[in-house]
């Protein structure tokens, strides 16, 4: 069975930076891999493909051009090879957060640290496409976080 993706090949002129700047900080936000200089890939879903859309509009806004295909793999190692690209960057960003929640009680305000955390973990996840363990280290070193936190805190008279 072959993996369905949707591919964005967009051009933005180079001035005025500012729509370029936006479009990149959209595919980052999206989790997209970036397959040659304006050529981007999610795995398929409606919500991807209506990503990309938006971003594709956005370059021809700018003055540029953009389309979105649907795509397939020929070779199962290209599959593999994007796929676990995807997968490591996001286990670096969870690996981030677990090293963070570790150092927290460094941190004046440990609560105020963990709601950001929890934000952080929050954006990773809707990048995710392709969860490994690495999400769930990451939940469980913000539950033993929010633990420690709770018991920080000073009983509050009733």
């Amino acid at each position: 069975m072959t993996e369905a993706w949707v591919m964005l090949v967009y051009r933005v002129p180079r001035e005025p930076s500012t729509p370029r700047i936006a479009i990149w900080r959209k595919l980052r936000r999206y989790g997209a891999y970036q397959l040659t200089d304006g050529v981007v890939l999610l795995p398929a879903s409606p919500r991807t493909r209506e990503q990309l859309e938006w971003v594709a509009e956005d370059a021809v806004n700018a003055g540029g051009s953009g389309e979105v295909w649907e795509a397939a793999p020929t070779n199962p190692a290209e599959l593999e090879r994007i796929r676990t690209e995807l997968q490591e960057a996001r286990g670096a960003e969870y690996a981030e957060i677990v090293a963070e929640a570790q150092h927290v009680a460094e941190h004046a305000d440990p609560a105020k640290q963990l709601g950001a955390l929890r934000r952080r973990f929050r954006e990773i996840t809707r990048r995710d496409h392709f969860p490994t363990e690495s999400r769930e280290t990451a939940r469980q070193a913000l539950r033993t976080l929010a633990d420690q936190v709770v018991e920080a805190e000073p009983a509050r008279p009733s």
